[in-house]
């Protein structure tokens, strides 16, 4: 005959007894080895983790990790595409708005007193999506000034390639800087009033919207009534280094054609070297003068006038538009009559 089950509580050694006793006279087992699986944890009868549950619950805690890991990396790659778009926001800030084209204009170029020191030829041409501006100026003295412009026109204002040249008399340091947008390469060929040649070649991190030969174009396609935006440039001091310029709306200036009255708006432009030099620059003297440029509005913008800075360190120039004058012709005699 079985011995009856005596214990009052259900703890482990209830359960072993009962395995033994009648309770495996109704159970199979693997309902015996099921039992025996069960021990008590905080009050309740619970069953044993075999090494099963142990995978299963490493398999959640991997699942869980992963889960997290995607979540995290998720959230990187959507703070990095904001960071992307900020950045972009700021490189493309002028929107093509008038597309240039083929153009061949006439400058001339004076001091602010009015003295007449270059004239100057535009050429630009359009192949595509690629602008190529050259600008000339021929001096007096035979100094000369050429620079030539690589932009693209696509969605925004990109330049691909700007190279300046200033020789002659009239340039204390003759210079040739050549900027190279898609290797970051930057070379500068600076000669002293000694004769004495540095040359600096150089790979920097040129900002995408860098403004170089751009700045007249740029601000054609400022929309009315916004904020013009903050533009890098690149200038050799001899050593190249980027500046930065700060541009606001003076408003319109009154100027006429002949006995038909025109207005143009006036933009000012600050150059902020940026810096300990660009602290130190004030107290020296040696902070560059402001520059100023004027653009008529409407339907088709275009340069009026300007007073730019010549070169580094040196006075503003006035570059304004210039017409062709023909030679007067001779009145006809009465025999050619």
């Amino acid at each position: 005959m079985r011995k009856p089950c005596t214990h009052k509580t259900y703890d482990s050694s209830t359960v072993n007894a009962c395995a033994s006793n009648r309770a495996v006279g109704r159970l199979g087992p693997a309902s015996v080895k099921g039992l025996q699986n069960l021990q008590f944890a905080g009050g309740w009868l619970v069953r044993r983790p075999n090494q099963s549950d142990a995978a299963g619950i490493e398999a959640g805690r991997v699942r869980e990790k992963g889960g997290i890991r995607r979540v995290r990396f998720t959230k990187i790659l959507l703070v990095l595409a904001c960071m992307i778009s900020a950045v972009q926001l700021c490189a493309e800030s002028v929107a093509v708005r008038y597309k240039e084209g083929l153009t061949h204009g006439f400058l001339i170029l004076s001091t602010l007193e009015g003295e007449r020191l270059a004239v100057g030829d535009l050429a630009e041409v359009v192949r595509g999506d690629i602008v190529t501006i050259r600008l000339t100026y021929h001096f007096k003295d035979g100094s000369v000034q050429d620079e030539t412009t690589i932009f693209s026109q696509r969605r925004n204002f990109r330049l691909i390639s700007d190279h300046l040249v200033q020789k002659g008399p009239i340039f204390p340091q003759q210079s040739d800087v050549l900027v190279e947008m898609s290797s970051g390469k930057v070379t500068a060929r600076v000669t002293d009033e000694k004769g004495k040649e540095k040359v600096e070649e150089q790979k920097m991190k040129l900002p995408p919207d860098l403004a170089n030969g751009l700045v007249l174009t740029l601000l054609k396609n400022v929309s009315p009534g916004t904020q013009p935006p903050e533009l890098p440039m690149l200038v050799a001091t001899p050593k190249p280094r980027i500046v930065k310029l700060s541009i606001s709306s003076a408003g319109k200036d009154p100027f006429s054609l002949a006995s038909s009255n025109r207005e143009a708006i006036h933009y000012v432009l600050k150059v902020d070297i940026g810096g300990v030099a660009g602290l130190v620059a004030p107290l020296l003297g040696k902070q560059p003068p402001d520059n100023h440029v004027w653009v008529m509005g409407g339907e088709a913008p275009t340069f009026v006038k300007s007073d730019l800075l010549s070169y580094m360190g040196g006075p503003l120039w006035r570059i304004e538009l210039l017409a062709p004058t023909w030679p007067k012709e001779k009145p006809e005699s009465k025999e050619q009559k």
